[in-house]
């Protein structure tokens, strides 16, 4: 999407530069990013009065990809997770339909692709996360046959699919790779639905799944990795973690995996009939290349964010969530959800001369599909500890009134509260 560069340098009380108008105008407060983080901001500033509002978002579509794993399984269709993105760009704000190049938060400007710059008083980054496809040699290669698939595209996942449901058995491998990834339960969560349905189809008993993971566990939360140690059980997956899929040759249908932590650099072969891979995932590269973002360290080219106000430490004027910033918790919509209202009341504060206060505890939620029938819902803050926020019943259990939320109620709540401002 973007691109950044510094902004203002002093760091208590930050008011905005007297900067000459940029090519493209100038706005109170410039939103990168049209996804959850960008919009559910958006909608929030303008519900608290905010007018003079820009987003930079390049997308004519919106999609709701928590969905995507429900498309991969066949249950609904790629169309029901999308909409159009001016139906929910706020009355009143500028959408600046381009891609984001380099952030100046010295200048206080955005340059975008198509050129020109806009300038800002106030910025908030929410360009969500790049897929490096091409970080995998012959990944992209393999994505063009009939035998490898990724949820992880909203092109690709009906083709995810149709391999599970033309498989008649053979070796079927799911993989997570290294570092932060959206949605950290949707490689194994597709592995847990195509089990259930092979299940069901009597292929399973003469299937190899395979789970290759570059993770140390399947599942970093105690609580939560106990039940789902019993789901890969009960569906006979064979689990091969501190697997990191670094090559694929599709001619062959060979995945390889480097053994982490190796010195020597030992990797794995594995033969595979299908696979549904997941690509490495990085902050997007103007992020990677401006001074908001961190040039070296294990945080290095995540936009640099306090885990609790969400303020850029150099520049107070910037704030950023979701999932390009370092905010160590998982990239998630649920995530966001809790985000966003703190960012809000933070940048608002700011932007009137005071120091933000509020602060975002690591809330995170991931909604792990086991089955075509019930989900877990694994509920955490930073120090994973478990944050049940549903009452009266045991989220952290295989439920079928979990799967019903998943399926229809966090939709609904999306498309008609959280991008309104109103959850």
């Amino acid at each position: 999407m973007a691109t950044i560069t510094p902004a203002s340098t002093s760091t208590k009380n930050s008011r905005p530069r007297s900067e000459p108008p940029a090519e493209l105008g100038r706005a109170r407060v410039v939103i990168i990013g049209g996804g959850t983080a960008g919009i559910s901001v958006a909608a929030r500033l303008s519900r608290a009065g905010v007018t003079d509002l820009a987003i930079i978002e390049p997308s004519e579509k919106h999609y709701y990809q928590p969905l995507w794993t429900l498309v991969g399984a066949g249950v609904v269709s790629a169309e029901q997770t999308e909409r159009d993105e001016a139906a929910f760009i706020p009355d009143g704000a500028r959408w600046i339909k381009d891609f984001a190049e380099e952030i100046d938060p010295v200048a206080q400007t955005v340059r975008v692709r198509g050129g020109g710059r806009v300038g800002y008083d106030f910025l908030v980054v929410a360009p969500g996360i790049q897929l490096d496809w091409d970080a995998v040699p012959g990944l992209r290669e393999a994505l063009q046959t009939e035998s490898v698939s990724s949820n992880y595209d909203v092109r690709l996942a009906p083709k995810t699919w149709r391999l599970i449901e033309s498989f008649r058995g053979g070796t079927a491998i799911f993989t997570h790779p290294a570092g932060p990834i959206k949605c950290a339960g949707a490689p194994q969560k597709i592995a847990y639905l195509a089990c259930d349905h092979w299940r069901k189809t009597g292929i399973l008993d003469r299937s190899d799944v395979i789970f290759g993971s570059a993770q140390k566990s399947i599942f970093g939360v105690t609580e939560f990795r106990v039940v789902l140690e019993q789901v890969i059980e009960r569906y006979g997956i064979q689990t091969k973690f501190e697997r990191n899929l670094v090559e694929v040759n599709p001619d062959r249908k060979e995945a390889v995996f480097a053994v982490v932590g190796d010195p020597s650099g030992a990797r794995e072969t594995i033969r595979y009939d299908i696979m549904h891979a997941v690509p490495p995932q990085s902050a997007p590269d103007f992020i990677k290349r401006s001074p908001i973002a961190h040039a070296d360290g294990p945080n290095k080219g995540w936009a640099k964010a306090d885990k609790h106000t969400m303020q850029n430490p150099e520049y107070p004027n910037v704030f950023a969530l979701g999932d390009a910033s370092e905010l160590p918790t998982s990239r998630t919509g649920a995530a966001i959800r809790k985000e966003a209202p703190v960012l809000v009341e933070n940048l608002l504060a700011v932007m009137n001369g005071k120091e933000p206060t509020a602060k975002y505890d690591g809330y995170a939620s991931c909604p792990l599909v086991t089955s075509y029938d019930t989900m877990l819902l694994a509920e955490f803050d930073y120090s994973g500890k478990p944050t049940p926020s549903i009452p009266l019943i045991n989220t952290q259990k295989e439920r079928h009134d979990m799967y019903l939320l998943k399926r229809y109620g966090l939709p609904w709540m999306y498309w008609n509260l959280m991008l309104r401002g109103l959850s």
